[in-house]
């Protein structure tokens, strides 16, 4: 019942995800950040069971900060999705998979905006958009429509903002709350979440 968004411009990367965290019929939490910061240009929302979300993400994201500690430079989006993959497949095969799915947004020097797509199954895809969830179902026609590469940063987050409305207003289970954050070469910054209240 989670929720994840991103979308790639030509020159910025906008990734969003929902705060809400609920067990069963239960809403547990209405501000969880599931938004990771893997390095100064590189973020990961992560969505699935609870206890591998958080593990996961955590061995990500200190894998990550040990290969810069060591080697003196970051990994690029596209290496770090590459590693991310690797792990998420060698726990598949072995008795302790990791239930997550993840869209990872970073930028880099030479390539630039980059956004990739990851399931709990290991397929790894270089997109332009993509949405995890049952909000994805909504939300992926939106993005399909209006999705344009040269849009700029306002009209990029009233983009992500048509999304979440549509979430809100079709999917019957309550997403009240997304934390968005862009990623350009400045590195990663947060935007305005958006809210039910916002829409009122």
């Amino acid at each position: 019942m989670e929720c994840l968004i991103g979308l790639k411009f030509n020159d910025y990367v906008l990734i969003a995800a929902d705060m809400t965290n609920a067990h069963s019929i239960m809403v547990m939490k209405s501000d969880e950040n599931k938004l990771y910061k893997l390095s100064d240009k590189l973020v990961m929302a992560v969505s699935g069971e609870t206890g591998d979300t958080t593990q996961f993400a955590e061995y990500i994201s200190k894998n990550i900060q040990l290969y810069k500690m060591r080697n003196g430079y970051e990994l690029s989006p596209k290496s770090a999705s590459t590693f991310t993959r690797r792990n998420l497949a060698d726990a598949l095969r072995s008795r302790s998979a990791y239930h997550v799915n993840l869209i990872m947004a970073g930028y880099d020097k030479q390539e630039g905006p980059q956004l990739y797509f990851m399931d709990y199954l290991a397929a790894l895809s270089d997109v332009d958009y993509a949405a995890h969830g049952y909000g994805g179902f909504f939300s992926l026609s939106i993005m399909d429509r209006y999705h344009k590469k040269n849009l700029s940063r306002e009209d990029g987050y009233e983009l992500m903002k048509k999304c979440v409305k549509e979430v809100h207003e079709r999917l019957i289970v309550n997403l009240p709350n997304f934390k968005v954050q862009m990623i350009d070469t400045n590195g990663i910054h947060d935007l305005p979440n958006i809210t039910a209240a916002s829409f009122a």
